[in-house]
């Protein structure tokens, strides 16, 4: 049986472009999931691959310190910080979840320098869809 011949750009193969020179992305979004135990910040590019991605967990943060407004601001500028050197200048946000990082969050974005195009609050609601579970009895 003959070898099959490996497509160019496979991820069987290695790498699919150079990484020695960095790719420019000029615009962008950026998710903030701020859940109440932890803050989780992705940065992805116009087709929505991620380019960088921070945590406050990945930050050092353990326990209950992860949903603070301090751990989520430190998570978002680690994940900005290095789509900054890769030359992103505009991006929208989108957010979702209850947590205190939110605004924290949101703080960080603005600090960094990048322009935000808009910020949209795209948190799940129900629209009275699933039936509650039944109230507990102590």
């Amino acid at each position: 049986m003959a070898k099959s011949i490996p497509k160019i750009g496979s991820r069987k193969n290695g790498r699919i472009g150079s990484r020695k020179h960095p790719r420019k992305i000029p615009k962008g979004f950026i998710y903030v999931q701020a859940s109440l135990n932890n803050t989780i910040v992705t940065v992805t590019d116009v087709r929505g691959r991620v380019i960088s991605w921070s945590s406050a967990g990945s930050c050092g943060f353990k326990g209950t310190r992860r949903g603070t407004p301090f751990a989520a601001e430190i998570a978002a500028a680690n994940a900005i910080r290095t789509v900054v050197d890769q030359g992103m200048q505009r991006a929208e946000v989108k957010i979702k979840g209850p947590g205190l990082g939110r605004d924290a969050a949101l703080r960080a974005i603005f600090k960094s320098g990048i322009l935000i195009r808009f910020i949209r609050d795209v948190t799940p609601m129900p629209h009275n869809g699933c039936r509650a579970p039944k109230k507990r009895r102590v």
